[in-house]
């Protein structure tokens, strides 16, 4: 569980800014927008006072979150892999259901950082926002200004198909562990994922190929694939290089175990210099020299998927997304499996089946936007039975609400993850929490995950490098420290 280590007492606007990216703004002709916004909604309270929105209506069974029903609702949705076809074409029908006088705007957008950072400079805020994607905000900084609606009130709400029941009991386990910053839920992750190795399940069963479970059997099959013409493994080292930094990540967690990870989340010493970290670069960095191809570092994600269902790249790491992101060009002859990372060493803390099973797709209310109580109510809707399964139905990815998509018809890939996590039992591999807790640090690891892959730094300068940037960030009393114990 995850848990605050206090917000320094010293840390200023200008610090808090720089975090969130917007130091260009503040140093330049709308410093005094900054002022404004400094004390404009803030009452001069402490920015790092949880902030829990209030209702605008009286609450009933109804209306457990007291929602206003003519205030209007605008929502921000990542148009990424997933579309935004779920939000206007079920969640928000759902909640004009509810609230048939409200006006909802839907904004969508691949670039979250570039249209939302100057607006929550300036205090007009959106009332949900799916942070997602390579241009997502920094969470932590938004909640150390105070932007993020704290979302227990949510979690104690009554579900919305079982009032006998609060919402927090039908979610998957870890949704609430993972929603803590600074000790407060502020962030809801919807979706179920998996992270691992995607191949195809039709290739391999015409060339009679077996997915690997050792590392020694990973690297005869380059072998086997190298004759044929295909790129073993690939990464897109343009807008996506942070693929394979879980890769490395979630490797070293398989040969040390998940206390590797627990130990880089929470800026312990040594904890890039530790040798399952070593060992796992080492490796992925041979493997590349071997049987990679630098080509693929030019390219972004959906080139480099293009290429993988063209059967150029036999494995592709990825989240569980990525059948439904590449629907429109997934050919007949493409069937996607997921396949854990191969045992590294014969002394793995985890078995080979030992696959990564955490929550993904961060969704958060804003606590200073126009709408905060009906922020929390899409929400709710969201993880009610019919908005959860519907977005199974759209997206094929799996939400946390539990039970929701049994008997729906998935496809493929959805059915391998599924089994994968069934064969890893409780051998499941923890997710990483340095990527939204600290995304300086999350940033510096894609820079050099391209550097040690394509031969420009060696594993052990890598480590070093990555420890050197986690020390500094420990050391830097301007940026909120996190800690979990699992």
């Amino acid at each position: 569980m995850s848990q605050s280590t206090g917000m320094p007492g010293e840390m200023n606007r200008r610090q808090l800014l720089r975090r969130i990216g917007l130091t260009a703004l503040a140093a330049g002709p709308g410093a005094g927008l900054l002022s404004a916004c400094a004390t404009a909604g803030s009452g001069g309270a402490d920015a790092r006072t949880p902030a829990t929105p209030a209702a605008t209506a009286a609450t009933s069974a109804a209306n457990p979150l007291g929602v206003d029903p003519k205030k209007p609702l605008e929502v921000v949705i990542f148009n990424g892999g997933n579309g935004d076809g779920y939000a206007t074409g079920l969640h928000q029908p759902l909640y004009r259901k509810a609230y048939p006088q409200a006006e909802i705007k839907h904004v969508p957008t691949q670039k979250i950082g570039t249209q939302l950072r100057p607006r929550f400079v300036s205090g007009d805020v959106p009332d949900v926002v799916n942070n997602s994607g390579p241009e997502a905000l920094d969470m932590a900084a938004l909640a150390a200004e105070g932007h993020l609606a704290d979302l227990t009130a949510l979690f104690d709400a009554p579900s919305i198909d079982d009032p006998g029941k609060k919402v927090r009991d039908t979610l998957v386990g870890g949704v609430q562990e993972n929603s803590l910053i600074d000790g407060v839920p502020h962030v809801l992750n919807y979706t179920v994922a998996h992270r691992a190795l995607w191949y195809n399940a039709k290739l391999f069963a015409a060339k009679g190929w077996t997915v690997p479970k050792t590392w020694d059997a990973f690297l005869a099959l380059g072998e086997e694939a190298k004759k044929a013409g295909i790129t073993l493994f690939a990464y897109p080292g343009q807008v996506g290089p942070f693929y394979q930094v879980w890769n490395l990540v979630y490797t070293a967690a398989k040969i040390g175990g998940n206390q590797v990870i627990v130990d880089i989340d929470n800026l312990a010493d040594g904890a890039w210099t530790n040798p399952a970290v070593l060992a796992s670069v080492t490796a992925w960095a041979d493997l590349q020299a071997r049987y990679g191809d630098k080509a693929y570092f030019g390219l972004d994600h959906t080139q480099t998927q293009i290429k993988h269902l063209q059967d150029k790249v036999a494995f592709y790491p990825c989240g569980s997304w990525l059948e439904n992101e590449m629907a429109k060009d997934k050919p007949d002859s493409f069937e996607y499996a997921i396949a854990p990372v191969p045992s590294v060493t014969a002394t793995d803390k985890l078995p080979a089946e030992a696959i990564m099973v955490g929550v993904s797709e961060a969704f958060f209310a804003s606590a200073k936007g126009p709408n905060p109580a009906g922020g929390l109510e899409y929400l709710r809707i969201m993880l009610s039975r019919e908005g959860a399964r519907g977005y199974t139905e759209r997206t094929k990815n799996l939400t946390v609400v539990n039970g929701v998509a049994e008997g729906l018809d998935l496809p493929p890939a959805v059915r391998s993850a599924a089994k994968a996590q069934d064969a890893a039992g409780r051998n499941t591999i923890t997710d990483a929490r340095f990527e939204s807790w600290y995304k300086e640090l999350f940033d510096h690891s894609q820079t050099q995950t391209n550097a040690v892959m394509a031969g420009r730094v060696t594993p052990e300068q890598f480590c070093a490098n990555m420890q050197k940037k986690a020390d500094e960030i420990k050391k830097d009393s301007s940026v909120s420290k996190q800690t979990r114990s699992a």
